[in-house]
Order: C-alpha cells, then structure tokens, then sequence
C-alpha cells in the first residue's frame, strides 16, 4: 500500500484538522481530484491527489487533528510512501491521527504551560494534583509560606467539576496561543506610548490606511525596526521591502494577513488589497503564503475599543505598532485650549535587537506623517 502522508501547507505549519472527506475506501481517485480539506490556523485548504489509483484506507476522521507527516491515506499498490509533492525534509511514516498533541511543555498535573514556574508543594500534595489533574499553577495556595495543600488541590478540582469540561484550543485559537506562548518566552518586550493629533485629517479619511503610510516612514527613519531577528543564531536582516501584517479579529482567533510591498502602492490600491484580504480571511479561503512572511506587524485595535495597550512581537519579526480609539481631547493650540482629534499609539519592540531610542525615532516619524493633513 501507498502511503499519502500530510504534506507541507507552508512556512510554520505543523498540523490540521480535517475538516471533509472527498473520497471514500474504495473510491477512483485520478491525479489531482480533492481528497480532504483540512483546517490549519491559516486556512481552509483542499489536498488533492498525489496520483491516480484506488483508495485503501483514510486516516482519520473528521474532527481528528494530523501532524505534518502523519499518514493521511492509503492507495493500492506497492508499498512505500506516496509522493506528497511539497513535503520538505525526511518525515518518518507514521499511522497513527494524533487526536489532541499537546505543542507546549506539560505542567504539572497535565496542563501546558512554557517554561517553568516554581510551585511550593511537598511530594503528596504534588502526587493528589497529578491524581486528579491538577495543574498546580492554577490553584491559589492557603498554606504558610505560599505552600499549596492538599486542601487547596482538592478544592480547585471540586471547581473545575463544577465548571464542566474543559473546551480543547483547536485551528487558528490553538496556533495563537502556541505564537503567543513562544513570543512571550522569548522576546524581550518593551512598549512606548504617544498619541498623535489628527485634527488636521480631512473628514472620512481612511485610518488603516494613514497608519501603513505612516509605518513607512517610520520604517524609512528607522530601518532596523522593519527586520527579522533570529535569536537562537543572534542574526539580524534589515528588509528593503516592507510587508504589514494587519492584524485582523474574527470569532475564530487572530489572524494576521500580509499585505506587501506597501511603500510602493497608491492609497487606493492599498485598500482594494486591504479589502480583498478581509474578505478572504474571514471567508477561511485566504491562501497560506498570504498568511506568512510579513516585516512589521500593525494592529488598530481602536476599531474596537481601547487606547492604550502593549501588543506582542511574535518572531522573528521585531515591532508592532497598535493603535488606539480615536478621541477627542483639549489641547493647547497657538496659546488656546482646543479639543482636537487624537489618535493613541502603542509601539512594542523586541529590545534585543532595538534599542529605545530607535524606538522612539521610529514612533516619532509616524507621529509626524500622521499630524500632516495629506
């Protein structure tokens, strides 16, 4: 038998879920027809056939998450490996549909959590956690000291019972908390804040749209803020070209399409791209690559709701740039008080490889392209 395994659907990758079946046991098949669509935190995407021939066997079921080289089907034929077309690297077959792998360190008592967290417990109250599945991390400890009892165990779990079973992260809420897990842990995080007055603006402007212009210069100030660092090697790349990835909320998760080479697009072809990217990501029809890759990262989440905040770098790129509601605000204007339009900044960089004072160069070449009136 042939063995399809699940190949490489791009960069970061490393499971999906199926989501339907094309094909049964028994089933023609020719080269290239759909066998399943599975979910990855990217996309909805369709998987076609490696070759023409009879299906054997499928691994797996809807709803069952597969790794990256996990085998998907089975065709007729000699044994060996199907040609998975875009798999990269060697992967070891394997039968087996990993139903919930758990992509973070395991704490104690079962949870996921990353690195290690010091928890003051002796060896029985630690045994009775990993018992009744406890992450210790999450009970609140009555003991002197800040000791964890068993008292203190016992009755997190009565909680959680009574709270019901737990719900499992899956698709794009499983890959947001892994990134943002790794980002946490890795990145040396620091925020500076400022506000830019856009009184000026003309009525209806596009703020999406100022924010990326804006972004480009204050990539042109401050290039290094538009770059990849690569912290296990201590390597940095400066990008020429500059590539916003626009964070974007849906019920689903977070989702971070890019848009590219904005420096060199006209406000209307920024907005037909910006259009056309939302519409595929909430459709879950956005292609993966459009997924992966950007230089910079912006986030308006004042869109919502919120001035201020402290949005995380996810690696390897090295900034992001929030923006807050817009409100009004006195200001002193030309010897007066006035109450002017203003618009709240938030700039995280990964201060390993950004020193504050880029930083705030960087932020006070948005602030100045957002205070001009064109």
């Amino acid at each position: 038998m042939n063995i399809f395994k699940l190949p490489d659907l791009g960069e970061g990758l490393q499971e999906a879920e199926i989501a339907e079946w094309h094909v049964k046991a028994g089933d023609e098949v020719k080269a290239d027809q759909p066998l399943v669509s599975v979910e990855t935190a990217k996309a909805i995407v369709d998987i076609p056939s490696p070759q023409s021939g009879r299906i054997a066997k499928l691994y797996g079921n809807k709803g069952d998450i597969v790794h990256l080289g996990a085998a998907l089907v089975g065709f007729e034929g000699e044994g060996g490996a199907a040609d998975t077309g875009t798999v990269v690297g060697r992967m070891e077959t394997s039968e087996r549909v990993m139903r919930e792998p758990a992509p973070f360190t395991a704490a104690p008592g079962g949870g996921l959590s990353v690195g290690t967290t010091a928890v003051k417990a002796t060896p029985a109250v630690r045994a009775l956690a990993r018992k009744l599945d406890i992450d210790l991390t999450m009970v609140m400890s009555t003991g002197p000291d800040g000791v964890v009892t068993s008292s203190d165990v016992e009755r997190t779990a009565k909680l959680l019972t009574e709270l019901g079973p737990p719900e499992a992260l899956r698709g794009v809420r499983r890959a947001m908390a892994l990134n943002m897990a790794q980002a946490q842990s890795e990145v040396a995080a620091a925020t500076v804040i400022d506000d830019a007055d856009i009184d000026a603006w003309e009525p209806g402007a596009d703020v999406t749209i100022r924010l990326i212009r804006a972004l480009v210069a204050g990539c042109r100030a401050q290039p290094g803020l538009n770059a990849w660092f690569d912290g296990r090697s201590a390597r940095r790349r400066v990008l020429a070209k500059i590539d916003v990835g626009i964070a974007v909320d849906l019920p689903d998760g977070l989702f971070v399409p890019v848009l590219r080479d904005v420096a060199h697009r006209d406000a209307a072809d920024l907005r037909a791209g910006l259009d056309r990217m939302r519409a595929d990501v909430r459709a879950r029809k956005i292609p993966p690559e459009e997924m992966r890759g950007n230089s910079i990262t912006l986030s308006n989440f004042g869109m919502i709701a919120g001035k201020y905040a402290a949005p995380i770098v996810v690696p390897p790129t090295v900034a992001i740039l929030g923006a807050g509601r817009v409100h009004d605000a006195v200001v002193a204007h030309e010897g007066k008080a006035v109450v002017h339009a203003i618009l709240p900044l938030s700039l995280t960089f990964d201060h390993r490889v950004v020193t504050g004072g880029e930083a705030a160069r960087f932020l006070g070449a948005v602030i100045q392209d957002l205070q001009a009136a064109e």
